[in-house]
């Protein structure tokens, strides 16, 4: 007679990895890490797509830089403390749902539902984190509107999980890692909370030690001791970059100017009329969605002292058009804020040397805190809006 397999059942699984206390442990590590991630994603969707009730200030210069690589290296901590998590709960997958008890059912259901689409869309989130980070994108949708998308069902998806599972998780949460047991056991309980903490630390500093492994491409002070930092001070004149004028087709031409325009007027000045204005020479950094960074010294004209060279009127939004005619972020607004401030630069010269085709000759937009694919190289128009 052939017997058939018995479905495994949770009290099989008897290593203490696998308990409640750990669970809920990495689950709160988790959230933390996923909600760091979530907040500064927010934060750099609207930067590059603002609604009309948001703001982004234009001080410290490297606020963005820094936000920007919270939510990079946050997603890489996250890597491994979801894969860590998904090891202590994997027994509850065998549990049966109950039967005759309908609220009881529900309930269960509930929560299979909403662990499924965590976990699908948060490996979604991280891996293609990842492929965008190496500037990967082996599919054909557009990566940073699925990405904000599923970041909305992640964040709603935990909040659900959290809700269900919250009486479960304050129980475990306020047991110690250490707990006496019957003497029938002798030495067990201290064995248990070994392995606990064991898995725990573990978990932790797998975490940190991938953070630090990536985290010098925004840290320039860690950037020796980060051997995947997939970015660092290396590219054309010191900075990297992501597009190079050739991917862009850019021909400037021999009687290049660079217009401007503003309702009921226009100007145009020549590269070397642009070159006779007063300059200014400012240290900004160039901070990446990808979540690299790097500063050079820029020199340029002020654009709000531009606008008013041309006799444009200042404080308000101004459209940014390049040269590139078919890449996606071939032109730019910058708001109102940054075009007054005179840290925003229309840049003809990094690090002391004339710009090269590759970071944006014969002039290119660098303003603080902001994403560098927002920073239009190869400038050809700027046009003051209403």
């Amino acid at each position: 007679m052939i017997r058939r397999p018995r479905i495994p059942a949770p009290d099989d699984f008897t290593a203490p990895s696998h308990s409640p206390l750990v669970a809920a442990r990495l689950g709160l590590w988790l959230a933390v890490a996923f909600g760091l991630c979530f907040g500064t994603g927010l934060l750099s969707h609207y930067i590059q797509h603002p609604p009309g009730w948001f703001t982004w200030p234009t001080r410290p210069v490297n606020l963005y830089r820094i936000t920007q690589g919270v939510h990079v290296l946050s997603g890489v901590a996250a890597i491994p403390l979801l894969l860590a998590k998904l090891w202590s709960v994997y027994p509850r997958l065998f549990v049966r749902p109950p039967r005759r008890q309908p609220i009881r059912l529900s309930t269960h259901a509930l929560e299979r539902i909403s662990v499924l689409v965590l976990v699908c869309a948060a490996f979604f989130e991280l891996v293609t984190g990842l492929f965008n980070v190496a500037q990967s994108y082996p599919w054909g949708f557009f990566f940073p509107t699925a990405h904000y998308a599923v970041a909305w069902l992640v964040a709603g998806a935990m909040l659900l999980h959290v809700a269900v599972k919250l009486p479960v998780a304050r129980t475990a949460l306020s047991t110690p890692l250490r707990r006496k047991r019957a003497l029938v056991e002798p030495g067990r309980d201290d064995r248990d909370s070994s392995e606990r903490r064991a898995f725990l630390r573990t978990s932790a500093g797998v975490a940190g030690l991938a953070v630090l492994a990536t985290a010098g491409v925004t840290v320039p002070w860690l950037r020796r001791v980060s051997p995947l930092a997939w970015r660092s001070a290396s590219g054309p004149q010191g900075i990297p970059i992501n597009r190079t004028a050739a991917a862009a087709h850019i021909v400037v031409p021999p009687d290049w100017r660079l217009e401007i325009v503003w309702p009921g007027g226009r100007s145009s000045l020549s590269l070397t009329e642009l070159a006779a204005l007063p300059q200014r020479t400012a240290r900004l950094p160039i901070a990446c969605v990808e979540g690299w960074s790097a500063s050079a010294r820029w020199t340029g004209v002020p654009v709000v002292e531009l606008l008013r060279w041309a006799g444009a009127p200042t404080g308000r939004p101004v459209r940014i058009t390049s040269l590139e005619t078919d890449g996606l972020y071939a032109a730019s607004t910058l708001p109102a804020a940054h075009a007054s401030d005179p840290l925003t630069l229309l840049a003809l010269r990094i690090n002391g040397e004339q710009l090269s085709p590759d970071h944006g000759y014969p002039c290119r937009l660098i303003a603080p805190s902001r994403p560098g694919v927002l920073q239009t190289k190869w400038v050809a128009r700027l046009e003051v809006r209403r």
